[in-house]
């Protein structure tokens, strides 16, 4: 036992003084984000909505963000929507912010809906809202997700 001890004791002190943990090796716990969002724009073929969110996550971290979405498709109006959005599991909540690609429909005639598929790398964002507003339409584009 002393000699098992004797030998491992080397390699401890070399991991130690370069600074090696097992910790650093560990896998981050994974945690699940909800945002409140609201949104206002127009669409005439180029559609053009911004606004401001809230983001909160289950380890406890929150954010207060800026939302601008971008698009082009067959879509015609202009609305004002509110709503909430669910992200996939990430890490921490910087993972959250940057260029998202999306997949929008939306539609209404004084009550208006609006929802989003959107993905950005590993993580994915499901967008789904009501609100006021005379618009149609199908579009491709991204939304951008910045901290205020």
């Amino acid at each position: 036992m002393k000699a098992r001890l004797i030998a491992i004791l080397p390699v401890l002190l070399l991991t130690s003084l370069l600074g090696f943990s097992t910790r650093s090796f560990a896998v981050e716990e994974m945690t699940s984000c909800t945002m409140t969002y609201k949104l206002t724009g127009w669409s005439f073929v180029y559609k053009q909505y911004d606004g401001v969110g809230h983001i909160s996550c289950r380890n406890g971290q929150k954010a207060k963000v800026g939302l601008s979405s971008k698009s082009v498709g067959f879509t015609l109006g202009k609305s004002e929507i509110e709503g909430t959005g669910v992200f996939s599991d990430v890490r921490n909540l910087n993972e959250i912010y940057g260029n998202y690609m999306a997949l929008e429909g939306h539609a209404g005639l004084t009550g208006s809906v609006d929802g989003q598929v959107l993905t950005s790398g590993e993580i994915s964002l499901v967008l789904s809202g009501k609100g006021r507003g005379v618009d149609i339409g199908v579009t491709l584009g991204a939304l951008t997700i910045s901290p205020r």
